[in-house]
């Protein structure tokens, strides 16, 4: 015949342990399922007063009168390497993609939203910081933003 002891039961402080791991667990899921989207659905919006950069947890609203055009460009990465993201301060960085706040080699803080470096946008403002896009179409964001630029 066989007896049997249980255990006194845990008290209700280790109960709590794992329901604040699962909560956290769950969100972090949630966290990089959004990010996850977000690299693939990110876009640059231009409007009237502004552009607005959709996507990730770093977009942003940045006033076209902010924007520096004149020294505004497309680049190639590859070819200008003082432009590529050097040190990630807080933001994304995936095998072919960097999103969020980098330092640029030549020092610059950027805002960056990088897929593909040979024919990325580099844009200056006058807030401190520039913004380093890879847009489809990187020719027509630039005319698109002097277009507007322009028409204010």
């Amino acid at each position: 015949m066989t007896e049997v002891f249980e255990m006194v039961p845990a008290s209700a402080k280790a109960m709590w342990f794992f329901a604040i791991l699962c909560a956290l667990l769950i969100g972090l899921t949630g966290l990089f399922g959004y990010l996850g989207w977000s690299v693939r659905h990110s876009s640059f919006e231009v409007s009237s007063d502004a552009l607005r950069l959709r996507g990730d947890l770093w977009g942003r609203t940045v006033p076209l009168a902010a924007l520096e055009l004149d020294r505004a460009r497309r680049v190639d990465l590859s070819r200008e390497p003082e432009y590529r993201p050097r040190r990630r301060t807080m933001g994304t960085g995936l095998p072919g993609y960097a999103g969020g706040w980098f330092r640029l080699a030549n020092g610059e803080k950027a805002l960056v939203y990088l897929t593909d470096r040979s024919r990325a946008v580099y844009l200056p403002t006058g807030a401190g910081y520039a913004l380093l896009l890879s847009p489809a179409d990187p020719d027509g964001l630039l005319e698109a933003l002097r277009r507007r630029q322009r028409g204010r």
